[in-house]
């Protein structure tokens, strides 16, 4: 929220600096995002008024102006379109200097003397881009310093507000934090009731009293559309960064930015039969006020008539029953919405609003009726009009409960660490509005209508904490008892792992858990992800049943920014629906692509492979103690490389081998769509499962002899490696200590649908020498194993 500091010091007088008021209202929780002049710096500008103008004598687009300064008639030069006899402009006079040190001069345009310049707001520094020549109130003192007249030395400060401080999106609600803050008095701008005149009065029937409990209407005839818009008002509600369209929107915008609640004003002639707020029907249109046609869901609020819908409560009226020129009665409405019955309905529509930012936030329930008080008296001062009487609609049981709070002094010292007076207590809730009564150990504390964050008893020492100036806290250390965590034997910690990825080139990364519902769908087809039902965008609209998902996206953006070399490892939660219940599993994953090596003088061009990231995955699994546990088996999945992915299973105590996790090149057809031009391995491991260890034991090192065969065996071109070495495993003896492949050959001398694995096989005993007889009869036993079952034969 944007706002000008003169209109805040209107409101309360404290007496300190604007970068002390910034930095008083940052360390309150509601941080300045910027500081800015409201016009640039420039003297020598007063207000002028073009007395005469004709068509200059060599420029068809140049006009010759006589502009008076209140003293005298000076002859200046003006390209502007929209320069005319009458007109009252800011004019620089010779010796003026504008934003950026630019001096105004005696100068010569296609050969007539120009003394001075006619200026724009943009040439002011008061607007980025303008159209024609700033055009100054009829009534504006000609020969008056266009400074001092605009009240320009002012500054717009700029707060970001987080989503549970509504009450400060007003000019009330930062007056009232600021007065606190220098317990300094607020003065509020006096409201009158404006007497009705008139007896017509608005039919107003509320059918979603939950979704609305209160809703006021009021007619307004007579008004005059072609009256300007006081100067004063112009301005506010310019440095709040909102132009100005017509008295009317104006007058509405004006009490949205002092007293915080939106408004909305109806061409009456537009309304038939009366005021309707309802639930929207399936399908009904409506083109709103920004020209898009919207086709509404049931979900969503209207304000409608006897015929049509009118607007989309809360957040935007529509194109036909908006003020026009042509309007001449009104119907004024201010309500209260169920901040549940805006939230996230404005986005859907693609839209966000001044009135959609506060209703989805919370506003005052009980500031309707002074707001439409407010805008009815301004209307009238500007427009002229007559007032019907207000008409009400309440339904008191779906208004919000007051937050009635316990606050008791010990629990005050004992969470701030320090012991505040009773009457600075009493002080501080009291100007932030809040209603007190003592009680034996405390006070018994009723929270303000505009409060919607307030609701326990830590929420109050929130409150005390930071207008008693968090930095005026004391420092002390917490004490309690904290005995060290059991770290058991069996399991690894999660930094272990994340530490292992990284000393082997990963970096790790974390994506959102939200993610694209197609690329969501591509990546794991088997689940259908949990909906948001309101999300931050389309893209991030659903939630993540792998992590494969959101790290295929970060590696992306990274490729596109010349980074072919990527490594990165993420673990956290995927999400994935059990029937009626939501699983939440946590998750390590990786990615990999690019060159196997870092630029360097030796093999720096080798393209990672399959195998360099199945090494990544086996030194991360030798990590547990369990290497032997778990196998690589060929598995068909829809996001991967047919040729160049597998299931990571392990073997359970009853012998049941089971998925764990999957691995494999990205399929083809994914890169081009997700702008991967290179080839991208992917890994999804459970994380539960690879962080159980083996618990270390102790056995003693063999000092006998160990004794090796290798074997060159000839097996179909079909047969997995895996089931040779299990074979092996499983018939070579207990005392097998090592068994690897350490090469495979397929070519010249051996049949072309087979192939040849040349294994080394080590027998070591632990308390005597072994016998070669005793080696051979092992040898003999897998070789018959393996001829039984995979048909292998020895190569000769």
């Amino acid at each position: 929220m944007k706002f000008s500091e003169q209109w805040l010091r209107e409101w309360v007088q404290p007496e300190v600096s604007t970068e002390e008021l910034a930095h008083q209202v940052t360390m309150a929780g509601l941080e300045v995002d910027g500081i800015e002049a409201v016009a640039g710096e420039f003297s020598g500008v007063v207000v002028g008024e073009v007395v005469k103008c004709e068509q200059h004598p060599d420029a068809d687009k140049l006009s010759l102006c006589q502009v008076s300064d209140g003293t005298d008639i000076f002859q200046v030069v003006c390209g502007a379109a929209n320069v005319r006899e009458g007109l009252k402009i800011p004019f620089a006079k010779i010796g003026a200097v504008l934003p950026g040190n630019f001096k105004i001069k005696k100068a010569k345009l296609r050969g007539v003397e120009s003394l001075g310049m006619l200026c724009a707001e943009a040439e002011l520094g008061m607007a980025e881009s303008s159209d024609g020549l700033m055009e100054l109130a009829a009534d504006a003192p000609v020969g008056e310093d266009f400074r001092q007249y605009m009240n320009l030395d002012d500054s717009i400060i700029e707060v970001d507000l987080t989503p549970n401080r509504a009450d400060c999106l007003s000019m009330a609600g930062l007056a009232r934090e600021v007065g606190v803050l220098n317990k300094a008095a607020v003065t509020n701008p006096v409201v009158e009731p404006v007497a009705p005149v008139i007896d017509d009065k608005a039919s107003i029937d509320v059918q979603a009293s939950a979704a609305c409990p209160r809703y006021l209407g009021r007619i307004v005839k007579g008004v005059n559309l072609t009256a300007a818009t006081p100067l004063w008002m112009v301005e506010k509600l310019r440095r709040g960064g909102i132009r100005s369209i017509d008295p009317v929107v104006d007058v509405t915008n004006f009490v949205l930015l002092e007293l915080g609640q939106p408004m909305h004003a109806f061409d009456l002639a537009k309304i038939d039969g009366g005021i309707r707020v309802r639930m929207a029907e399936q399908g009904e249109k409506l083109t709103l006020l920004d020209g898009q046609e919207v086709e509404l869901k049931d979900d969503t609020l209207l304000i409608a008539d006897h015929s049509k819908p009118l607007a989309i409560a809360g957040i935007m009226g529509g194109e036909h029953s908006g003020v026009s020129e042509t309007t001449q009665d009104l119907l004024l409405e201010a309500a209260f919405f169920s901040p549940l019955s805006i939230a996230g309905r404005a986005r859907h529509y693609g839209l966000h609003t001044d009135s959609s930012h506060r209703f989805e936030r919370g506003v005052d329930y009980n500031l309707a009726a002074k707001a439409m008080e407010r805008a009815s008296g301004l209307l009238v001062n500007i427009c002229g009009g007559q007032v019907g009487p207000i008409v009400e609609v309440v339904s008191e049981q779906n208004l919000p409960d007051i937050a009635h709070i316990h606050l008791r002094r010990k629990r005050i010292e004992l969470v701030l660490g320090i012991a505040l007076a009773d009457d600075e207590v009493e002080d501080i809730l009291t100007r932030l509005g809040m209603v007190l009564t003592s009680v034996e150990d405390g006070w018994q504390v009723t929270a303000p209508g505009y409060r919607f964050d307030i609701a326990i008893e830590p929420d109050l020492i929130e409150e005390l904490a930071r207008i008693y100036g968090y930095e005026n806290l004391p420092v002390s250390l917490p004490k309690a008892a904290s005995p060290l965590a059991r770290v058991p034997e069996n399991r690894l910690a999660i930094g272990d792992l994340r530490r292992h990825l990284v000393a082997r080139g990963y970096q790790e990364a974390i994506t959102y858990s939200f993610v694209e519902p197609q690329l969501q769908k591509t990546m794991d087809p088997d689940h259908t992800p949990i909906a948001l039902l309101n999300p931050i965008s389309s893209d991030m609209s659903v939630m993540r049943t792998d992590l494969l998902a959101g790290l295929v996206q970060a590696v992306s953006y990274n490729l596109k920014r010349q980074q072919s070399r990527v490594r990165l490892f993420e673990t956290g939660l995927r999400f994935v629906p059990q029937g009626d219940r939501l699983e939440q599993i946590p998750t390590l994953a990786f990615a990999a692509t690019g060159t196997r090596l870092s630029q360097s003088w030796g093999d720096a061009d080798a393209e990672i492979d399959f195998f360099d990231v199945k090494g990544d995955v086996e030194s991360l699994l030798a990590r547990t103690g369990q290497r032997d546990s778990y196998r690589f088996v060929t598995v068909k999945h829809p996001a991967l490389h047919p040729g160049q992915s597998a299931a990571i299973e392990k073997c359970s105590e009853n012998g049941q081998w089971q998925a764990v996790g999957i691995m494999g090149a990205l399929h083809p057809s994914l890169q081009k769509p997700l702008g991967i031009r290179q080839p991208l391995y992917l890994v999804q491991l459970d994380l539960n499962t690879v962080r159980e260890t083996a618990i270390p034991g102790f056995a003693e090192l063999s000092k006998f002899p160990e004794m090796r065969r290798d074997l060159a065996l000839v097996v179909a071109k079909d047969v997995a490696v895996d089931d040779v070495l299990e074979q092996i495993c499983s018939h070579a003896g207990k005392y097998l200590t090592k068994f690897n492949l350490f090469d495979v050959y397929e070519g010249k001398g051996i049949d072309p649908d087979r192939k040849s694995l040349a294994l080394g096989l080590t027998w070591q005993h632990p308390s005597r020498t072994l016998t070669d007889q005793e080696v051979n009869d092992s040898v003999d036993a897998v070789l018959s194993q393996l001829e039984q079952t995979l048909g292998a034969t020895l190569r000769g």
